[in-house]
């Protein structure tokens, strides 16, 4: 069998393969999941940053409407991104790595395909996109649209980021531009494909997971999928048209000195529908020392000062789990 889904499902997912069939207590089960009320929504034409702090308290996520980014980009990047996905499965394969080194690369599953004993039903599709000049290069070349349309759509999401950025920043009384530079350097686009699911009750679109960038932004398409664990269960997000869904990452919750939430989020299949999604990261270089605020730790810091090399190393070693790595790095005497 293929590795990469969307070359092979079409054709043989009639039933779910033995390896994609999770254990009882790490399936989802059942799929009458509650809806995720009163979501925040952060209108960003009117937006003050106390609103954001507090969605980012109490939530740990939040949609973003009248962000700024034209609709019509939103809608053809999506297109494009799902073009991709629908291309040969000569063309996609040239793209295949599980080299995490390789700036522009599709994978199945995880980036652990080969060492875990169970797959996610996903092909991702990931790629550096800053400086776009810098690695627009090795983007697809087919679609032909591809470069131009996400080209503009990852500079608007840049954009539309730093924004969010320098609300919270300002919140916190942040110097102008504390994010800039080195604390934001790396962009990925990462978009994720799950193609309709024989059993979604049995399997996993998306592991579990907190992310462990800075922040995230999420273009969802109409088809629902996206969870949070949130008040002791898992809770659907529902699409919102024309909106982001924001995620604070993980080295967020070390600046702030741990007022922030990080979500553990994970998304499950659909029977019939395909389902696209376009997620923006902003991540640290790896050298730039990662560590609370001097306003945000007003009596001490929680977290001593860490890379995100070396941040990234122990969240793999920890085998990505969150809570454990974020406890490594906290200061002793708290």
């Amino acid at each position: 069998m293929e590795v990469l889904m969307s070359n092979w499902s079409t054709k043989t997912a009639q039933y779910l393969p033995e390896n994609y069939v999770f254990p009882p207590g790490k399936r989802p089960g059942k799929l009458d999941f509650p809806v995720c009320e009163n979501i925040p929504v952060i209108d960003l034409e009117k937006a003050k940053s106390q609103q954001i702090l507090n969605a980012c308290q109490e939530f740990g996520f939040f949609q973003v409407i009248n962000h700024g980014i034209p609709v019509s980009l939103m809608d053809e990047t999506m297109r494009v991104c799902q073009e991709f996905f629908g291309t040969s499965p000569e063309y996609k394969s040239g793209f295949y790595s599980t080299d995490m080194k390789r700036k522009c690369r599709i994978y199945s599953s995880s980036m652990d395909y080969d060492k875990e004993d169970f797959h996610y039903w996903r092909d991702n599709f990931t790629h550096h996109c800053h400086p776009v000049e810098d690695h627009i290069g090795l983007w697809p070349e087919n679609p032909t649209r591809y470069r131009e349309v996400v080209g503009k759509y990852s500079l608007e999401g840049r954009k539309f980021l730093f924004r969010i950025l320098d609300l919270i920043g300002e919140g916190f009384g942040l110097k102008p531009g504390y994010f800039d530079g080195e604390l934001s350097n790396t962009q990925l686009l990462s978009i994720n494909h799950h193609v309709p699911c024989p059993d979604p009750s049995l399997t996993v679109g998306m592991p579990e997971h907190r992310d462990p960038n800075l922040i995230s932004m999420l273009q969802q398409c109409s088809v629902p999928g996206l969870q949070v664990f949130f008040q002791g269960q898992w809770m659907n997000i529902e699409p919102m048209e024309n909106a982001f869904f924001v995620i604070p990452g993980m080295q967020l919750k070390a600046i702030t000195n741990g007022k922030f939430s990080s979500p553990i989020h994970r998304v499950v299949t659909h029977s019939e529908r395909a389902r696209t999604t376009i997620g923006t990261f902003l991540i640290p270089s790896m050298d730039i020392v990662v560590k609370p605020a001097e306003d945000c730790a007003v009596m001490s810091p929680v977290y001593r000062g860490f890379t995100y090399k070396e941040f990234f190393s122990a969240y793999t070693e920890n085998k990505r789990d969150w809570e454990v790595t974020l406890e490594s790095f906290k200061v002793k005497n708290n």
